[in-house]
């Protein structure tokens, strides 16, 4: 299978710093795979909430994570400060897409991650518009 290479934006509109706590860790002795994709969403979910929404009241809908990528650089262990930038690209009528870079304090790229976000209506259990005013807002971004 072939690499995967994400393309990193260059613009970034939010950061997050978190330490990496020993729950993150796995045998290997450095963050597991799949605390990646923990750290981000909690980023995610930060930068969300310093624009009053949350994945589940983005406006009158809410947000399901359609996809996600994760080019992994560096390890990280215990202790580890990372940053973690956002960008927000892609925009479409139903969704848009988030770009994270996860560095560790001496800015060294530990991880480059996307992740497609779609609106979506869980009582009608079917995709949604992207708020009008919401799109605006990230549009300016």
């Amino acid at each position: 299978m072939a690499r995967i290479k994400l393309s990193v934006p260059e613009h970034f509109i939010f950061s997050a710093k978190i330490n990496i706590r020993i729950s993150d860790i796995n045998y290997g002795g450095h963050v597991g795979n799949d605390k990646i994709l923990s750290l981000i969403h909690e980023a995610r979910v930060l930068f969300l909430k310093e624009h009053q929404v949350s994945e589940l009241k983005f406006g009158e809908v809410s947000l399901i994570m359609s996809n996600v990528v994760i080019e992994f650089k560096k390890e990280l262990f215990y202790g580890d400060p990372v940053l973690i930038k956002i960008a927000v690209t892609e925009l479409t009528n139903v969704g848009f897409e988030l770009f994270y870079v996860v560095m560790k304090d001496d800015e060294t790229i530990a991880a480059l991650a996307r992740t497609g976000m779609v609106c979506y209506d869980y009582e009608a259990k079917k995709i949604a518009s992207f708020p009008a005013d919401i799109k605006s807002r990230f549009q300016r971004l």
